[in-house]
């Protein structure tokens, strides 16, 4: 916290008190430079992440709904709830990390599809049929193609 008297960036907090609210704390500092005091606020940040729809629409982002897609999409399928949990963690942080805080459906389909390709194919598939929204079974086949090709590029690889 730099000092508003001297602008030096070292100080020590002498007191701390909650709000009568309860939804901010006072520190009283001392700067260990020029040894004034000052008031500081601390407040939760109420700024919600917010995900932007292809249709131009924002909502609040919901860690709720990316992991019943992702339950949807691996039914049935041997996917663990930790594997789902640790999707749905590196999700959501990706969405935090986001300087304006908002990402768009694309970015974070993309991400999630990046996950569920390693972790089980048909999965993928599924969570991808929804996602891009298919219209047709060509669509779906160019799909599938595309993962085969991926899968025997992979192989030659090694």
């Amino acid at each position: 916290m730099k000092c508003p008297y001297c602008g030096f960036a070292q100080d020590r907090v002498v007191d701390s008190r909650e709000s009568k609210e309860a939804d901010s704390i006072r520190r009283r500092r001392e700067c260990e430079k020029c040894e004034r005091r000052f008031t500081t606020y601390e407040r939760i940040d109420e700024i919600p992440y917010m995900v932007v729809k292809k249709d131009g629409r924002r909502e609040r982002f919901d860690r709720q709904k990316i992991l019943s897609g992702l339950l949807r999409a691996c039914e049935k399928r041997p996917v663990s709830s930790t594997q789902l949990e640790k999707v749905v963690d590196a999700t959501e942080q990706y969405v935090m990390d986001a300087q304006e805080r908002e990402r768009s459906t694309r970015e974070i389909g993309e991400l999630i599809m990046d996950h569920l390709k390693g972790l089980d194919t048909v999965a993928y598939i599924r969570f991808a049929s929804v996602y891009r929204d298919f219209k047709d079974v060509r669509e779906f086949k160019e799909e599938l193609e595309g993962l085969l090709e991926g899968n025997r590029s992979s192989k030659g690889k090694k």
